[in-house]
């Protein structure tokens, strides 16, 4: 890292990009492209006049926007980091103040519904280039981002069919600049992919979480009490933004339902070898997904300490 990062890029690689909607990721995006002088001049955009006031006063942008349609206006870049269910809607309003050859990227994890809701909008002078990059936090809000937040994580491209090889690969110089590594996939694969590794792991997180605070035999304050063990891991994942997450259940729905019924099916045979005493079978299961944790942490994409590896970083809150 200490030599990727050494110094920043002599030349930026955009003149004008434009983040629509400045929450974690949107905010460690300015962040980190001022860091590294990806581009030349950064603007953000957001409907909500607090948090435009917000990054006024943190001084992550050079200008900052209410009305996204003026903010689009001469950007060879824009990301859109809103919720994939107003992205659509977003894109509609933007797409006729685009100009020729800008790239158009999101940040959203679902990306078949995406390409669904955007694309139509879009005239083929625009290259639009999903992406995803898989990184966040549970915090949200101008404040919650740090430039480093993408550093060592992944980043997922998902050019439609037909989209742009230099556009593909200048985005993908971006990512790859702000410390992501980068994989290009499908839409489709995209979304089965994440579906088991982000998306059913939530939904089992929220549902955990809602579960022991129904449990008439347990008091509020002993789950509290007794959360410093897997219930207080799955609470941090359950905190996370509601909306967003809505939005990823609705527009991933196949994926998430076929994961789903794979778990459901892995959860009985779970029962059954708890009802018959297979205490084998119990330590062979456990067995097998304590190598896959290792195999992540020797990846790279987690650190073995507890607390999920997560540390603070020096621009970062605590995690």
């Amino acid at each position: 890292m200490a030599d990727r990062f050494a110094k920043p890029l002599q030349e930026p690689l955009f003149q004008r990009m434009v983040i629509v909607g400045v929450g974690l990721i949107g905010s460690s995006l300015l962040r980190a492209a001022r860091q590294r002088n990806l581009v030349k001049t950064l603007v953000a955009a957001d409907l909500s006049e607090s948090v435009c006031t917000r990054v006024r006063e943190i001084g992550i942008a050079d200008e900052v926007f209410q009305d996204a349609k003026a903010a689009v206006v001469g950007a060879d870049l824009v990301i859109l980091c809103t919720p994939v269910g107003c992205i659509g809607a977003v894109a509609a309003d933007i797409a006729p103040h685009l100009a020729a050859g800008a790239i158009l990227s999101d940040v959203g994890s679902v990306k078949a519904s995406v390409v669904t809701a955007v694309q139509p909008h879009l005239s083929d002078k625009i290259h639009f280039i999903p992406a995803h990059p898989v990184a966040g936090t549970e915090y949200s809000g101008p404040d919650a981002g740090f430039s480093t937040l993408f550093v060592d994580r992944w980043c997922i491209l998902t050019p439609p069919e037909g989209a742009d090889t230099e556009a593909t690969q200048k985005l993908e110089q971006f990512w790859s600049e702000v410390g992501s590594n980068v994989e290009v996939m499908t839409p489709a694969h995209h979304d089965l992919v994440l579906a088991i590794t982000s998306h059913v792991p939530h939904l089992i997180a929220y549902n955990i979480v809602g579960t022991a605070a129904d449990l008439e035999e347990v008091t509020q304050s002993e789950v509290i009490k007794f959360s410093a063990g897997g219930f207080r891991d799955f609470t941090r994942i359950a905190s996370s933004d509601p909306t967003m997450w809505r939005d990823i259940f609705l527009n991933n729905k196949d994926a998430v339902l076929e994961m789903l019924g794979r778990f459901n099916e892995d959860l009985a045979a779970l029962q059954r070898m708890i009802r018959w005493g297979d205490g084998q079978g119990l330590f062979d299961l456990f067995t097998r997904t304590r190598a896959i944790r290792r195999s992540i942490v020797a990846q790279g994409q987690d650190a073995a300490a507890a607390d999920f590896g997560r540390r603070p970083t020096p621009d970062s809150k605590p995690q």
